[in-house]
């Protein structure tokens, strides 16, 4: 079978695996089977303790409530995949007993990782490898699908159809239990392949590492506070009052989305809460100009304009903490030294560019030089192995460009 590459030509140095698994007639043939009472569980429980490596999927409905509804858990001990009745089981002990293996293997983890910490209420987990993350170390491409990824690196063509499909419905149709088994039954065999070539590249601990990152973001996603969720939406030109008015609004959206049990975009979506914002209606008429839906306009209204006209009149030493500025000047003399420091470590530790530096970690960066922040400030994704090449290389080329950097603040000339 002809394999593609998945690299495009800029990044063609980082080939993608070409898997030589001649049979895969074990991995078709791994026994399925449910888990559906209390006794099944601690078997399974049992199972787990005992394997070093296990791999996991969820499925789950979330389309019309605030709370994720967990449907289904695939594992993959690499034995037998389970398929666990999710909402008939107190899952506790699972979850405690996840958290001891030394390796949880998932394929792009975001959501499974949310409602893991929503319902084990557990520490940050050390334990995970998102493979995803470590194909993108091979590829530089940083989104291939778990599909594409199965097809490149073993072969294997998996039917996708069933991705929609109403996962509480009970019993599930033979497509959907295919479908959910297939979800974990090659991706320990995939994980194995990748991590192999991983090894052979020396940067599977750099893959580690920014899985458990990713990990260590998502659980702070998960428990952010309501007052603090503003951040995400706030944008450098709004003034303080409009920080004020974003907070309030976003955490009384998030508040009551959370009391009835709807999704947040139910009550305000982001394009109308960003239209509020930007124009700070004080009547319903001017509310009614943005493109908020009419039945949330109905029900909300009043109190939409209520927080607006609030977070008008607040004193300015009682508003929010303005987020840390963006630089949006189009002025960027650093830029292409910073591209070549970029490249060169790029070559010396075989890792793609596009990973090594974030955008959020270069702004960060910009701040520190411009505001003369503390180097022991830095956020934990430069924490790791980036940061002696931080501290060392870029940082003393940055303030080399300090002054220009100072003006491209001050001017916020939008790109």
């Amino acid at each position: 079978m002809h394999h593609q590459n998945f690299a495009t030509p800029q990044q063609s140095r980082f080939d993608f695996p070409k898997a030589t698994l001649a049979d895969h007639h074990a991995l078709k043939e791994l026994p399925v089977k449910w888990v559906k009472t209390a006794d099944e569980l601690y078997q399974l429980i049992d199972e787990i303790d005992g394997v070093d490596v296990i791999a996991l999927d969820t499925e789950f409905i979330k389309r019309t409530t605030y709370y994720p509804i967990l449907a289904l858990i695939q594992v993959n001990t690499g034995s037998a995949i389970y398929l666990i009745d999710a909402p008939k089981l107190d899952l506790r002990e699972f979850w405690e007993a996840l958290i001891e293996v030394p390796t949880m293997v998932w394929y792009a983890c975001g959501e499974d990782l949310g409602i893991f910490y929503l319902l084990a209420d557990c520490p940050p987990l050390t334990n995970v490898f998102d493979v995803q993350i470590g194909i993108s170390y091979l590829t530089g491409k940083l989104q291939v699908g778990y599909a594409q990824a199965i097809n490149e690196v073993l072969g294997i063509d998996l039917d996708k159809a069933q991705s929609q499909s109403d996962w509480l419905v009970r019993p599930l149709t033979k497509e959907q239990e295919q479908y959910a088994a297939n979800d974990v039954r090659y991706l320990l065999a995939l994980y194995g392949e990748v991590k192999k070539h991983l090894k052979l590249t020396q940067v599977l601990d750099y893959v580690i590492e920014d899985s458990n990152l990713y990990a260590h973001e998502l659980h702070q996603t998960a428990n952010i506070k309501d007052s603090d969720l503003y951040l995400e939406f706030s944008v450098p030109t709004y003034t303080p009052h409009q920080i004020g008015a974003l907070q309030l609004l976003v955490a009384w959206r998030e508040s009551l989305a959370r009391s009835i049990n709807e999704p947040r975009t139910f009550i305000i979506g982001r394009q109308p809460l960003r239209e509020i914002i930007d124009t700070m209606p004080k009547t319903i008429k001017a509310l009614a100009r943005t493109t908020i839906n009419r039945a949330s306009l109905r029900k909300y209204g009043d109190e939409i304009i209520r927080i607006i006209k609030t977070a008008s009149t607040l004193p300015v030493d009682s508003l929010p903490i303005m987020p840390p500025p963006t630089y949006r000047s189009k002025e960027k003399t650093f830029k292409k030294p910073l591209d070549q420091a970029i490249e060169a470590y790029s070559q010396a530790i075989n890792v793609p560019p596009n990973l090594i530096l974030k955008g959020r970690w270069i702004n960060e960066l910009l701040n520190l030089v411009a505001f003369d922040l503390p180097k022991e400030q830095l956020s934990k994704g430069l924490q790791g192995y980036r940061h002696a090449w931080v501290v060392d290389v870029v940082i003393p080329l940055l303030q080399e460009h300090k002054a220009q950097i100072i003006s491209g603040f001050e001017c916020g000339t939008i790109s």
